[in-house]
């Protein structure tokens, strides 16, 4: 049997072989498409390239792309587990012309592939064209020698594809192999197209054709060939199955799943175990590529994929989270051909078994109140929108887990009401999805790259340079000039300014000519990664194109953000030691006076945890080795032992920033090798920004804050040199005025606070039982003195107070009750700051409410209500001068009780 390994590693062989660049998959985050969520398709990562709008040192390449279908229109979620060719992620085989080669060559490449190096059975291929195609039906018939029978021709858009309403489009030739007649289903273009029997494994899409607003216009300059041929389809194929769950990957998952659980995947169980092993597969890439469960956006989508498997995973009975523990099996099968999957092995496993553990709380609780809400339901019968929004909004449970839930039932959803019923509440309707987040693709910055290359950077060297203008924009359209008083932006064709990037701020300074020109740099962007984007404000003078400038970074500035980052170098290495290899970077904002750095670690730091942090940093920069930078490929730099960011879109030559000794400085033992790490610095990363040349530089390093960003992200504010500095001289500075208060040194204050606290404590207490007694006494010794009175046949004791505190109201009632000496009724009223507050007993056995006589009380002094229960009830009053008619309107209604 070829595995599904054997044959991804072929297919790249047999193009690269041929002459294509073999291209490694793009993360699957698109950085060129911010209409999609993730990439769905091959060819993704090459859309600028068959656009023109981005060229690459070769014109014909091959991958294997991953690929992720659950979110927006591309979702096959729902339909995962139980069909045969369903998933939320695969693996797309690709190979494509820019311009190099057309039909004739992609058809003998797929011929060739299929049926001589693989040996496929050609009588088992059936070939479709679009049906004016007479060039590749033609094609066809000459390189494979099929009859015209298993070339059909279609008339429908599938066999033609477009990128979009304008841009590149063209027909397609797809290819089909037959399962056989044993499986119902009949060829494509009959009716019975539908079936299983005929399976697509490979389409070629042929562009020809430029299109403007969904019509034809011309035919390309370049015509381009993208192909896309299933991974998991192709594998069913050549390992003999029909159903992609059948193959080699799956089906060791599928056994893993079986083995934790107990079940095997026969009957009503298959489809779960499927699920899970798909969802395992998704779930774990979008974790290595930096997708988080999150309530939006793509992180919304990770976390019902997640779910959706967890759900199955309780169906199946598993009493404990499963799904973390599969996620050695994924790497052992696919960690060879995707290193990042192994690197971000305990990253994935922790994200699952923290997502697992809180989803199941949410789960019990949902399947419970479903339960109740289709008790008397049917096989056939629709549960309301609403109940199943309540579910939803009220309870967190997914509505695809509701409708998944009830499908085993044969019970359908109202999603139509579910709709509605999230429309009527906005305020708990999700934010559409806006797009990745990264700057959209401009053709105004594509065409200056084109017409300019990249902006050479300068900044590593030095502060200050020479730049000849090759571009000027103002309000989004390119200008001749900028004068005095005027914004606008530059390109320089060389610049020692620093672009915003990587999380590092741009740089600013200002630029001066010979012709006396006085202007400010506010602030430098990246668009593309390459264009170095200086915003400006002419101050005196003029800028056009063509000026040379000469270019001055504020220094002091460059010097606090240099700093800054390198700090964050070392700060995220001595995190990684401290909490383990999990731990990466999620972000961060490097300025000139502060950093912040987002990580992946599920609990707050510890005060031990920041202050070993802190010690490990500084003792790096205190010993002050040199920082080196080094120029790698992306491949040789992780190699080394380089971090690079999950996710990242890393050119063909990185630099490579090495940062102190390797080994611990601060007291702590080295867990390089429980990590797997072997770098002969202490911290080794791709990066791109701008660092200090020795760790001396940053001088002091300081965390100011650490707090939650999301679930399972953490964020560190930081300080550096001065600014730090500061901070502490301002807290000493504190601790000192603090001291001289106490009229204590500064190390005796923790103590000195402690007696204070102390003494407030029972001074306060001492102050409540005198204000207490001061309040109870005078009246109280009239009312024993008196004795109780009789009121319609009862004791009863009342007293009007003044500075209770009316949290003591209740016992001070209870005490009267005691005295009375009998079954009776007690009531006090207390005043304070012009309020009343009333509290009133009554014995057990009485028949009398305590409420009604309360409530009798706050209509006297004003208020409305009061409450309790009918031996102890209490309330208050806006009006404390009508005490004294409280007390009487409690007697009264004690009279009437009595009546």
């Amino acid at each position: 049997m070829t595995s599904t390994n054997d044959i991804r590693r072929s297919f790249l062989d047999y193009f690269e072989k041929a002459g294509h660049a073999r291209v490694a998959s793009a993360p699957l985050v698109p950085h060129n498409d911010p209409t999609l969520m993730f990439v769905n398709a091959g060819m993704v990562p090459f859309k600028n390239v068959f656009t023109g709008l981005e060229t690459r040192p070769y014109v014909t390449a091959t991958s294997s792309q991953k690929c992720v279908r659950a979110g927006g229109k591309h979702n096959d979620l729902d339909n995962v587990g139980y069909t045969a060719r369903h998933h939320t992620f695969f693996e797309m085989l690709g190979n494509f012309s820019f311009g190099q080669y057309f039909k004739e060559q992609a058809i003998a490449h797929a011929w060739t592939l299929l049926t001589k190096e693989w040996g496929l059975d050609p009588n088992r291929l059936t070939i479709t064209v679009y049906h004016t195609d007479d060039e590749a039906a033609q094609l066809w018939k000459r390189i494979a020698g099929l009859p015209d029978s298993r070339i059909i021709r279609i008339a429908t858009k599938d066999n033609f594809w477009a990128m979009g309403d304008d841009g590149p489009s063209g027909p397609c030739s797809e290819i089909f192999y037959d399962h056989g007649d044993h499986i119902p289903g009949g060829p494509p273009g009959s009716p019975d197209e539908d079936g299983d029997r005929f399976v697509e494994i490979w389409n070629l899409v042929f562009m020809q054709y430029e299109q403007v607003g969904g019509e034809i216009v011309s035919d390309l300059p370049k015509p381009s060939i993208d192909t896309g041929m299933g991974l998991e389809r192709i594998a069913a194929v050549m390992q003999g199955v029909h159903d992609n769950y059948d193959t080699d990957i799956f089906k060791a998952l599928i056994a893993e799943s079986e083995a934790l659980t107990k079940t095997r995947a026969e009957g009503d169980r298959k489809a779960s175990h499927r699920v899970i092993a798909d969802h395992l597969r998704a779930a774990g890439f979008l974790v290595a590529d930096g997708v988080l469960p999150a309530n939006e956006g793509r992180g919304y989508v990770v976390r019902r994929i997640m779910r959706r498997a967890m759900r199955h995973a309780h169906l199946l009975g598993a009493a404990d989270p499963l799904m973390h523990r599969l996620v050695p099996a994924l790497v052992a099968e696919m960690g060879g051909a995707y290193p990042d999957l192994v690197r971000a092995q305990p990253l994935i496993e922790a994200t699952l078994a923290q997502e697992e553990v809180q989803f199941r709380r949410t789960l019990a609780n949902g399947l419970r109140l479903l339960d109740d809400a289709t008790g008397k339901m049917f096989t056939g019968d629709t549960l309301p929108g609403a109940t199943a929004f309540k579910l939803y909004d009220t309870f967190g449970f997914p509505y695809d887990l509701t409708e998944d839930a009830l499908r085993a039932r044969g019970l359908a959803v109202d999603r139509a009401g579910f709709d509605a019923a999230m429309a009527e509440q906005k305020a708990a309707a999700r934010a559409a999805w806006k797009g990745s987040g990264d700057r959209a693709s401009d053709d105004l910055w594509f065409d200056l790259v084109e017409e300019h290359g990249p902006t050479e950077f300068t900044g590593y060297a030095g502060h200050d340079g020479e730049g000849i203008v090759l571009a000027l924009v103002k309000d989004g359209a390119r200008v001749d000039s900028v004068v005095e008083g005027e914004k606008g932006q530059l390109i320089l064709n060389q610049t020692p300014f620093y672009g915003e990037s990587g999380g590092q701020i741009g740089d600013a300074g200002q630029l001066s000519s010979i012709n006396g020109l006085e202007a400010i740099v506010e602030d430098v962007s990246k668009p593309l990664g390459k264009l170095h984007l200086l915003s400006i404000c002419v101050k005196k003078g003029k800028i056009a194109l063509g000026d040379t400038l000469h270019q001055s970074v504020d220094v002091e500035r460059r010097a606090q953000v240099r700093a800054n980052h390198s700090a964050t170098h070392l700060l995220h290495a001595a995190l990684r030691r401290r909490l383990g290899g999990h731990v990466t970077q999620k972000g961060s904002l490097v300025a000139a006076d502060r950093l912040r750095f987002d990580y992946s670690h599920p609990t707050a730091l510890t005060p031990a945890d920041i202050a070993a942090i802190e010690a490990e940093v500084n003792a790096h920069i205190r010993h002050n080795q040199p920082v080196s930078t080094r120029l790698m490929t992306p491949d040789d730099a992780i190699a080394a032992g380089a971090m690079a960011l999950f996710g990242e879109k890393y050119g063909d030559e990185v630099r490579v920033l090495s940062m102190g000794l390797p080994s611990p400085l601060a007291g702590e033992g080295d867990s390089r090798s429980e990590r797997g790490e072997g770098s002969s610095s202490y911290s080794v990363e791709l990066c791109g920004g701008t660092h200090v040349t020795a760790l001396g530089d940053i001088a002091l390093f300081k965390i100011v804050a650490e707090s939650a960003v999301s679930s399972g992200i953490r964020r560190i504010e930081a300080l550096t040199g001065e600014a730090a500095r500061l901070w502490l001289t301002d807290r000493d500075a504190r601790l000192r005025e603090a001291a001289a208060t106490l009229k204590a040194s500064p190390d005796e204050v923790p103590a000195r606070l402690a007696v204070l606290m102390e003494n407030s404590k029972r001074l306060e207490r001492e102050l409540a039982d005198a204000k207490k007694a001061l309040a109870m006494g005078g009246g109280s010794a009239q009312a024993e003195a008196a004795g109780p009175e009789q009121v319609a046949g009862y004791p009863f004791l009342g007293q009007v107070v003044d500075g209770l505190d009316p949290k003591a109201l209740r016992s001070e009632v209870d005490a009267m009750r005691a005295r009375l000496g009998a079954p009776g009724i007690a009531a006090l009223i207390a005043t304070n700051d012009g309020r009343a507050s009333v509290a009133v007993g009554v014995s057990e056995g009485l028949p009398v409410s305590a409420v009604d006589l309360v409530k009798a009380a706050v209509a006297a002094l004003g208020g409305q209500g009061g409450g309790g229960r009918p031996d102890m009830a209490q309330g208050g009053g806006p009006d404390g001068a009508k005490a004294p008619e409280a007390l009487a309107a409690i007697k009264d209604a004690l009279a009437k009780v009595a009546v």
